[in-house]
């Protein structure tokens, strides 16, 4: 979904629906040569990405459950497994099928938080009058620091029971 498609898009889903096309292309230009991943790109989506999350677990979440008197977002709670699984997926050097998997989360879980009813319309509708500040605190995010890849089995292990957690399925021989 491109901004505005969505009658009731506001500045909080205009702003992260575009990080969102953002970090896709990213993600499409660091896999635009089949069997080789491009670093440089893969680096920028791994830092956009986890500054993406931290967004929205910092920021859009918490300022969600504020503006509901306290009360979680009902999505909040899938929303945050699939971070942790994004997350996860991350720290180990990427193959062709950790980002196949990394694709496959984002493309659920975008439709999550872009659809009309979605997190980011949400989010709009509860800020009101609050949506400017609240587009200022995310534009004012900062940038992540990244650590090297990590390809441990103790890394490996955090990554499948992250993604046991959220609910999908692997096998061992795809990582």
């Amino acid at each position: 979904m491109k901004p505005r498609e969505n009658e009731k898009a506001g500045p909080v889903t205009d702003f992260l629906m575009e990080d969102h096309r953002r970090l896709d292309t990213l993600l499409q230009s660091a896999v635009a040569h089949a069997g080789h991943v491009d670093q440089g790109a893969y680096t920028q989506f791994r830092a956009g990405l986890l500054r993406h999350i931290g967004m929205e677990e910092k920021i859009l979440l918490p300022a969600a459950q504020r503006l509901r008197g306290g009360e979680p977002l009902p999505i909040a709670s899938k929303l945050r497994l699939d971070h942790g699984a994004l997350a996860a997926l991350l720290m180990p050097t990427p193959t062709v099928a950790i980002i196949a998997m990394i694709r496959g989360i984002l493309k659920d879980h975008n439709t999550l938080e872009e659809s009309p009813g979605g997190l980011y319309e949400t989010c709009d509708e509860l800020a009101g009058s609050e949506a400017a500040q609240l587009l200022a605190a995310l534009q004012s995010a900062p940038e992540v620091s990244v650590m090297p890849h990590s390809d441990r089995p103790a890394v490996m292990n955090a990554v499948h029971r992250a993604l046991e957690r959220a609910g999908y399925d692997f096998r061992e021989d795809e990582m």
